[in-house]
């Protein structure tokens, strides 16, 4: 029996290339993007994915700059190429020609229903925002306590501010186990009150990388914690349905240590600017206070209280000469009603009737005055009054 043949590495991949370029060109694959990452050649690299399996792609940098729509992860196309073998790799490839969209991909038509339906209860609403505190002493974490996030934060609030307490509530953050890892030390943190502020987070990857914060139990657990979320999951260009229940969304886990953490020297520069500003209101408040005490000299002050009293004087003296006159007048006028009274009492006065000659008689039994002749008769007696003294007489006959 011979001995089989024995290829090189290089020998054997060559043949499967060929085999798979001669088998499989101008083919057209259908499947969801996953893990979509421009080069900075202008080629971009991706995964072709379905339920069952995965395909590596390439779509060189001529192909990428004449499509007519943004790709991105989830999204279902179909591509148009031939498979080939990176033999540097060793795995083989479709390297298309050609991508068009197919329309939503399994993952993004999954989060979208379930985006809608979380917020349809009120979860993402923004009344339900509250604003991070300004300086917290304690921030938790929860993230993966080996991942580059965690190293992030930690050398930003180094850098910021390191007299703020971490505390990492360590939890897978993809995986099947993930979610539930991650919704528990977020109710963990609540149920201790351990931090002022609770980051939740990861670095980036693919959309399925992603897919633990996107999870329902751990977006309610985000929405009903009672410390302030900032979600920091990925890249700036990720998201997950934790960005939109949380109080804050950092696009990246150094963002969110920035957001946290207030920087000493900008903290010392701003104290230096308010205390040169309070010290600048105080001179000035100073400098008004000694211009206006120096207006208080005493011959300042006598010419300032003369000013103030002056009219005040002069108005005195007006005012009582106006009730001197007043008063003079009063008089005058009320003497000549009393002089003009006292002449109409005189002049109806019974003494000044009887002095021009008449008399008043009465009667000598009621001392009643007689109005009326047929009051009297004859032998009656009466009394005469005159202006002078009085007399005596008998009525010897009386005429109507």
């Amino acid at each position: 029996m011979s001995d089989p043949k024995v290829f090189q590495v290089s020998e054997i991949t060559e043949l499967i290339k060929g085999v798979l370029e001669d088998g499989f060109s101008g083919v057209v694959v259908e499947g969801e993007i996953s893990n979509w990452r421009p080069a900075g050649s202008g080629h971009v690299y991706f995964t072709l994915k379905d339920r069952q399996a995965m395909l590596q792609a390439v779509l060189f940098r001529g192909r990428a700059s004449r499509l007519d729509f943004a790709p991105a992860d989830g999204m279902l196309v179909r591509a148009e190429g031939s498979l080939s073998v990176y033999a540097a790799r060793g795995q083989y490839q479709l390297v298309c020609e050609n991508l068009v969209r197919a329309g939503q991909g399994d993952i993004l038509a999954l989060l979208e229903e379930r985006k809608r339906r979380l917020a349809a209860e009120g979860l993402f609403d923004p009344d339900r925002k509250r604003p991070l505190p300004r300086f917290p002493e304690t921030v938790a974490v929860v993230t993966s306590p080996t991942g580059a996030a965690i190293r992030d934060i930690l050398n930003v609030l180094g850098r910021r501010n390191a007299g703020i307490r971490v505390i990492v509530l360590p939890a897978a953050v993809q995986g099947a186990d993930a979610p539930v890892e991650i919704a528990r030390q977020i109710r963990t943190a609540n149920r201790y009150r351990m931090a002022e502020v609770l980051i939740v987070g990861r670095g980036g990857g693919s959309l399925e990388d992603l897919l633990a914060f996107s999870d329902e139990e751990v977006v309610r657990a985000v929405a009903e914690s009672e410390i302030p979320v900032i979600s920091a999951v990925g890249h700036e260009i990720d998201w997950a349905l934790t960005d939109f229940a949380a109080d804050l969304r950092a696009p990246t886990p150094s963002a969110a240590a920035e957001l946290v953490s207030e920087s000493r020297g900008r903290l010392a520069e701003t104290a230096a600017s308010l205390g040169s500003s309070m010290a600048e209101e105080v001179r000035r408040r100073l400098e008004r206070t000694r211009a206006v005490i120096n207006q208080f000299d005493p011959e300042s002050l006598e010419l300032r209280f003369r000013r103030v009293l002056q009219p005040r004087l002069q108005r005195f003296d007006d005012l009582k000469e106006d009730l001197v006159l007043g008063m003079r007048d009063s008089l005058v006028r009320s003497r000549h009603r009393f002089d003009l009274a006292s002449l109409s009492l005189a002049s109806a006065s019974p003494q000044a009737v009887l002095s021009r000659g008449f008399a008043v008689v009465r009667s000598a039994d009621t001392g009643r005055a007689v109005r009326d002749s047929r009051e009297l008769s004859p032998r009656d007696r009466v009394t005469l009054q005159f202006a002078r003294g009085a007399s005596a007489a008998v009525i010897e006959e009386s005429e109507p």
